[in-house]
């Protein structure tokens, strides 16, 4: 299983979607599957606390977003508590920046755009890279929300990613207006065709977490509450669907989720 987390506690400050990001991975690990993690390496993770360090047989490609290149850089984390490490993607334009997505005033990055995209693509070549084909990938948070859309529909030929199934939690982690209105022409490529973009035409909050629910095979909801119209949206998609668990509750219940979404057909729109 491959656990694509928008943020993981300790590394970034206390969350319900942390602590998740945390304990979910140890929980299923323990349940005897394979599992692999990532998150950004946003920069207000501190590296000497936390020891992260450079994999260097991993990093040194580069990633080429709206014609501008950037280099992958790829660390890792141990939580020895928990035998499991932590991949970091890592980017000089785009994560050494002091906050994560908004700044201190609350003004969200302009490029968050870039940066999802540079992470999600980071990911992905370093999955490819490790060799290992995950049988189910688990998008936490917004910031993941491409991932869904590049598994199904530019990795759909590649036989490392053609049978995985896409897992995607929505949570209560909105921002306001829109992402950069040039979205869909960066995400544009190869496989990815003006039919596949429809859902990112106008990327909000609500669109693209909308998007990522027509590219995922199962939905669960990470908060408590999360936007109505989304919440709508996903009850109504035909999808395997887990309502929110509680703390106490979720490890199991995210299991048998799992379970289920790999024996069932996709039901994926394209």
């Amino acid at each position: 299983m491959l656990f694509v987390q928008q943020e993981i506690t300790p590394y970034l400050k206390e969350s319900q979607m942390g602590l998740i990001g945390r304990h979910l991975p140890q929980g299923i690990q323990e349940k005897g599957k394979e599992i692999r993690t990532f998150m950004p390496r946003f920069g207000s993770i501190n590296e000497r606390r936390n020891q992260l360090h450079e994999v260097i047989r991993l990093s040194g490609m580069n990633l080429v977003i709206n014609d501008t290149d950037h280099p992958l850089i790829i660390k890792v984390a141990s939580i020895q508590a928990a035998r499991m490490q932590i991949y970091f993607i890592d980017n000089e334009d785009f994560f050494q920046r002091k906050y994560t997505l908004a700044d201190k005033t609350g003004k969200y990055a302009a490029d968050n755009d870039e940066r999802a995209i540079f992470f999600t693509r980071g990911v992905i070549e370093t999955v490819k890279k490790l060799g290992w084909a995950p049988d189910i990938v688990h998008c936490n948070g917004w910031f993941t929300s491409l991932m869904p859309l590049y598994i199904k529909v530019a990795l759909k030929e590649n036989p490392m990613f053609s049978d995985t199934k896409v897992v995607y939690s929505v949570y209560n982690d909105g921002f306001p207006g829109s992402l950069d209105p040039a979205l869909a022409k960066k995400l544009t490529a190869k496989e990815i065709k003006a039919e596949h973009l429809s859902g990112y035409q106008e990327p909000t909050f609500v669109n693209i977490s909308k998007a990522a629910i027509d590219y995922s095979d199962g939905v669960i909801f990470g908060s408590e509450t999360i936007d109505p119209e989304v919440e709508k949206y996903a009850r109504e998609s035909n999808k395997p669907l887990l309502g929110y668990q509680s703390m106490d509750t979720y490890m199991d219940a995210f299991n048998d989720f799992y379970d289920e979404v790999l024996v069932n057909e996709s039901v994926v729109s394209e």
